[in-house]
């Protein structure tokens, strides 16, 4: 957007023209019955030597400016602007990476519509608390793979979230252990801020000791505190979709898959952070962010330019209020006139 473009930033007020335009209409008829009221007492000639200081035109007059002023007003209230303010913005926050679990096992559709649907969800409403931290966004299986560096680009990571899909990981298996260390190591060496890796899974994994040594090290080594949301049933658990055949087969059996509580909750432990058991039941997780993730530090991290368009909508006011100012000096009438034959 460039400095000279012109904008209304509340164009719904523009509404109100139309009231605007039935007190022009009732004016404009008050306005002519009075003219026919006046024609039936009398010819106009013999109204002018009556009311000698009878003057209609200044009513028309006062109509027209009545207008243009509820018109100015109007346009204030519609928020125009135009010409730009640069602003350098300082930022504090914190740097958080989001890591999603895209293994087959998070097509089980015990998290109504599937575990998967459901983590991408959970992130898209925790990015609604974010405020001014840094988002990143990793997804893994076999690989982790980056999908968003850190950025305070909220719509772009909202955006890669819905996109994330089980086909977008390397290889099939879960290996946790490999995403935390993958995520540790995407953080700036320098931050001051706090750090924090938000997993989202089922915790199933191909090697169930290694997240629990990563979240360590990652907590340790790196001052990264490691939260875990569980998702899925820790019970009964539920089928995994095919590629192939409606569920995937193990040793011809049909395979299931649940959610391993006991392998998140350590792995939050090691990671100084904390497991939310969020099961197969909807959270919110924006309060859910707020509550666990709100309360870490946060520092000064690089100043942000932000382009505001400059408000003019009180030029228009000011112009309606002298417009209104000038209308109250009008009168009907010419002024007093002096009776013939009045002695001086």
């Amino acid at each position: 957007m460039n400095s000279g473009s012109f904008i209304f930033a509340q164009p719904w007020a523009m509404a109100w023209l139309w009231l605007v335009a039935l007190i022009v209409i009732v004016a404009i008829v008050g306005l002519r019955k009075r003219r026919a009221l006046l024609a039936r007492i009398a010819e106009w000639p013999l109204l002018q030597q009556l009311i000698p200081n009878l003057n209609l035109a200044r009513g028309w007059f006062r109509l027209f400016l009545g207008a243009i002023a509820m018109i100015a007003l109007t346009l204030a209230l519609m928020d125009p602007r135009w010409g730009m303010q640069v602003e350098q913005v300082p930022q504090r926050g914190l740097d958080v990476a989001f890591v999603i679990d895209v293994s087959r096992s998070m097509l089980a559709n015990d998290a109504t519509p599937s575990r998967l649907e459901r983590a991408k969800q959970f992130a898209i409403d925790a990015s609604e608390a974010l405020g001014g931290d840094r988002v990143a966004l990793i997804d893994f299986a076999g690989v982790p793979a980056l999908r968003v560096p850190l950025t305070l680009n909220y719509a772009a990571f909202r955006q890669a979230v819905t996109e994330l899909e089980p086909k977008g990981a390397a290889r099939g298996g879960t290996l946790l252990g490999d995403a935390i260390r993958f995520a540790a190591n995407k953080f700036p060496v320098e931050a001051k801020s706090a750090r924090a890796i938000i997993v989202l899974s089922d915790g199933e994994d191909s090697e169930p000791s290694m997240p629990t040594e990563a979240a360590r090290l990652a907590f340790a080594e790196h001052g990264v505190r490691v939260f875990t949301v569980g998702i899925g049933d820790s019970k009964d658990g539920a089928r995994v979709p095919g590629t192939t055949t409606p569920w995937m087969m193990d040793d011809g059996q049909e395979k299931w898959s649940k959610m391993q509580d006991v392998i998140l909750r350590e792995v939050a432990v090691a990671g100084g952070g904390a497991f939310i058991p969020a099961g197969t039941a909807q959270l919110d997780m924006a309060q859910v962010y707020t509550d666990s993730i709100g309360n870490l530090e946060r520092a000064e991290q690089e100043e942000s330019v932000v382009r505001r368009q400059t408000p003019r909508f009180q030029w228009f006011a000011a112009a309606a209020l002298l417009i209104l100012l000038s209308e109250s000096l009008i009168c009907d009438t010419r002024g007093k006139s002096k009776v013939k034959g009045e002695q001086s």
